[in-house]
């Protein structure tokens, strides 16, 4: 699950000091409800990624505290503070707590953000999809990329699985261009106001994670 919020102007260190206690959050990786979670900053915004075990967490069961310092989102006739991002690209889904818990500890996770021009938003998603579901070529077990308006977070974690996915694929199409390159990327991105384009990594904030009977819970 993924998620986007926004803290209130004036609260940013505040919002960070609760969000970074995270006690109901470490409290559900020990209990075995989630299997992993991290917390990215961007100026004032949040990215929250996490892994549920047995059904869907919400945010306000992990950080209710932070509730009285973001931001509410228009949107739905309940205001919201927390928005559902999309999942618009992955190379692989866990099928089953064996399949998905990590084999070897994580040296960093990295969470990262871009801008698409509005106008390539559905060509983004075309592309991506096709090379997601004809696995044109595989990629990190652990990376996905989701969306919300035109902007994009993927979340990564170094060093990389990579790994036949177990899930079958869902085309059998071969639309994917041979060569990447030639799905010209460039062209979708918004660049930044230094002039660099594609994805930039934000700060890490909060983690918390199981691993298997041999890992160090931390």
């Amino acid at each position: 699950m993924i998620y986007r919020s926004q803290l209130r102007e004036g609260q940013e260190e505040t919002g960070l000091k609760t969000m970074t206690s995270g006690q109901a959050a470490r409290r559900l990786v020990e209990e075995g409800k989630l299997m992993t979670i991290a917390c990215f900053r961007w100026n004032r915004e949040l990215f929250l990624y996490y892994e549920c075990m047995d059904g869907a967490i919400h945010p306000d069961e992990m950080f209710g505290d932070l509730a009285p310092l973001l931001e509410d989102w228009p949107g739905h006739a309940d205001k919201r503070q927390w928005i559902p991002m999309v999942d618009v690209f992955h190379f692989n889904e866990p099928v089953s707590r064996e399949h998905w818990i990590r084999k070897a500890p994580v040296e960093r996770r990295a969470g990262r953000i871009a801008h698409l021009k509005p106008e390539m938003m559905a060509s983004y998603i075309y592309y991506h999809y096709q090379l997601q579901e004809e696995r044109a070529f595989l990629g990190d077990k652990y990376e996905i990329i989701a969306m919300h308006e035109n902007l994009l977070f993927g979340y990564q974690e170094f060093p990389k699985v990579i790994e036949e996915p177990a899930v079958p694929r869902k085309l059998t199409t071969s639309g994917t261009p041979e060569n990447w390159n030639d799905s010209r990327m460039d062209l979708h991105f918004q660049p930044w106001e230094d002039g660099h384009l594609y994805f930039k990594h934000i700060e890490l904030v909060f983690e918390h994670y199981c691993g298997d009977e041999h890992n160090e819970r931390l």
